[in-house]
């Protein structure tokens, strides 16, 4: 079964794959003696035979003029490889320059249209209005703040911006919930501004990716980035249920995957592959076809730990090739 699904893998569907093993195993059969050797009808022969071609499986053969040989299966797989690696990475491509073509539109769109005051929502320009608007929104919560930190490391001014409406919000009993990526637990500042928060009643887990950045106060109103990519355009700052309800749904997903700050994250891998989280969610970026600088920017972390990363899981995979350890993970059930 499992050599079935490889060829079918390969684009052999049942009727090929006969063919091709009756050719390799009696080169000078023709299409009848094909067809009565296999029980099929000649017609299927035929149409298994054009794929052949193509699949340059079979090529005219030089002893037997208007016959057709079988080409061995190391040197005829391993072209059908490089030619789905060639057509993987071209399609990968282009799925990238159209989710860069659609980041651009809904950038342009929202940055481009007036605000209605039916959208129950208010863009915030510039830092200081930012900061402005998340201290009267502070000062108002009552039961519970949801907050995403992407980004790994946080910057200092964002962290001191950030700690004495933290500290009223919690001395009032208000219940904080901060989710920021694995690799944050490597910056000293932002890893002890996270201890002191949880010192004083917060609660903080990390993963290896998180969705954009994003504050929810009290589940009425959300606070997010026009557009992540460029944070330069702004926020937008909406108590629409539509956009908090699926924002607040989303954190919560993302609560449940992250692991307590408290915790191991390495040993919380949620299987036995052995992989830690950041080297699973590396494997699935680039899979997905993203380029080292965006998986890196993804989780957090420098180019060249992502490099350094992969070139370990490549050496574990023994693959000569990312297209083969990429291969080689999914045979292992590691990109589920």
């Amino acid at each position: 079964m499992q050599e079935m699904l490889s060829l079918e893998l390969l684009g052999l569907g049942k009727d090929q794959e006969a063919v091709y093993r009756s050719l390799l195993a009696e080169s000078t059969e023709g299409v009848e003696e094909l067809a009565a050797r296999l029980g099929i009808t000649e017609s299927r022969v035929r149409a298994a035979l054009d794929h052949l071609v193509d699949l340059e499986l079979l090529r005219p053969s030089r002893d037997v003029p208007g016959m057709l040989r079988a080409v061995s299966p190391e040197t005829g797989f391993e072209t059908i490889l490089r030619r789905q690696e060639a057509e993987l990475l071209r399609r990968q491509q282009e799925l990238l320059r159209s989710k860069e073509t659609v980041a651009r539109t809904v950038a342009a769109y929202a940055a481009e249209r007036p605000a209605s005051p039916l959208e129950d929502a208010e863009r915030l320009i510039g830092l200081d209005a930012i900061q402005n608007r998340l201290e009267a929104l502070a000062r108002d919560l009552t039961e519970e703040c949801c907050s995403i930190e992407p980004g790994g490391a946080q910057s200092q001014a964002s962290l001191d911006a950030a700690r004495p409406l933290d500290e009223r919000a919690l001395d009032r009993g208000v219940a904080l919930r901060t989710i920021y990526q694995d690799s944050a637990r490597n910056d000293a500042a932002t890893l002890g501004y996270a201890r002191w928060h949880t010192e004083h009643g917060g609660q903080i887990r990390t993963c290896p990716e998180t969705p954009p950045r994003m504050l929810i106060f009290d589940r009425r109103i959300a606070v997010v980035p026009i557009d992540p990519a460029n944070t330069r355009l702004g926020a937008l700052c909406t108590a629409s249920p539509g956009i908090v309800a699926p924002l607040l749904a989303l954190f919560e997903q993302t609560w449940e995957m992250a692991v307590p700050l408290g915790a191991d994250h390495r040993a919380c891998t949620g299987g036995t592959d052995g992989l830690s989280p950041v080297e699973h969610s590396l494997l699935k970026l680039l899979g997905s076809g993203l380029t080292d600088e965006a998986a890196a920017k993804r989780l957090g972390v420098s180019l060249r730990t992502v490099r350094r990363q992969m070139a370990a899981l490549m050496e574990r995979l023994n693959a000569s090739s990312r297209f083969e350890a990429g291969l080689k993970a999914a045979q292992r059930g590691w990109l589920t």
